[in-house]
């Protein structure tokens, strides 16, 4: 099994994934931009492939009528966003311990991304989600 680690900032939210994660999407849209500062870069787990350490320490945060976005309480790291009904957990990748071995597929809501950074990866952009 490929199980990697992570935890929040100050370690108070700790996490174990098992087996392998989707590619990381770099989502540039207003609502992740406010939250992290630049842009939201996050992988999938499937729910019974997660363990979370320090449940206690985690807030949630409802940004739309689809999905709630996890944080730790203490440090205020973004760590967690999960649309209702999923049976999946999206992690934020610089929340994972290094070597991660993640790397970005694509990015998504381009259209929406702050006007003081370039995306220049040369990896694919869709100005909406990728449906």
């Amino acid at each position: 099994m490929d199980d990697k680690t992570g935890r929040c900032l100050c370690g108070a939210v700790r996490f174990r994934t098992r087996g392998e994660l989707r590619e990381v999407i770099a989502c540039h849209c207003s609502q992740c931009r406010r939250q992290t500062g630049l842009y939201y870069a996050a992988t999938n787990v499937l729910l019974d492939r997660l363990e979370i350490e320090g449940m206690g320490d985690v807030g949630w945060y409802r940004a739309s009528t689809e999905a709630r976005r996890g944080f730790c309480r203490t440090c205020g790291s973004a760590l967690f966003w999960q649309a209702d009904g999923a049976d999946y957990m999206s992690i934020m990748a610089g929340a994972f311990d290094q070597p991660s071995g993640l790397a970005i597929g694509y990015h998504i809501f381009c259209a929406d991304k702050g006007d003081f950074y370039e995306i220049n990866d040369g990896l694919p952009q869709y100005p909406a989600g990728r449906g």
